[in-house]
């Protein structure tokens, strides 16, 4: 099973985080963020994600090196495998369109934690939020 929705369709058909693909990434399931180096070449690293309206929400520390890169090209990439199934998959293309800090990146950061962990995200470090607006998904099962 394979399903594809692109980018250049008219606002209306906005694409739709929905089915499988919303299902992978309301789970505590494998997922990765490739972003853009300064040189062009690509950095990918594992993150936890979730679902915040039709936005794939990620965390990390506001002076990481995604975090950097996302300032200079919002441009990503996210791949998620299913932990049980990994022939369940989903890539997401898309452009990082907010960057939320504060009480309200750290009740989405808890959100989060809670699929993974079952618990709240531990303070003491720097977090900030990204909001991924997807202009490309494919979800593949076999």
């Amino acid at each position: 099973m394979s399903e594809r929705s692109g980018a250049g369709a008219a606002p209306a058909d906005r694409v739709q985080l929905s089915g499988a693909l919303r299902d992978l990434c309301e789970e505590a399931n494998q997922a990765h963020l490739a972003t853009v180096l300064p040189d062009g070449s690509p950095h990918s690293v594992p993150v936890w994600i979730g679902i915040e309206g039709e936005r794939v929400a990620f965390l990390t520390d506001p002076g990481s090196r995604k975090a950097r890169n996302i300032a200079r090209d919002p441009r990503v990439a996210i791949s998620v495998t299913d932990r049980e199934q990994p022939f369940t998959m989903a890539m997401i293309r898309g452009r990082v369109v907010d960057r939320i800090e504060g009480d309200g990146a750290w009740e989405i950061i808890d959100r989060i934690s809670a699929v993974y962990t079952e618990g709240p995200y531990p303070r003491g470090e720097q977090r900030v939020v990204f909001l991924v607006e997807p202009e490309h998904l494919t979800t593949t099962a076999y």
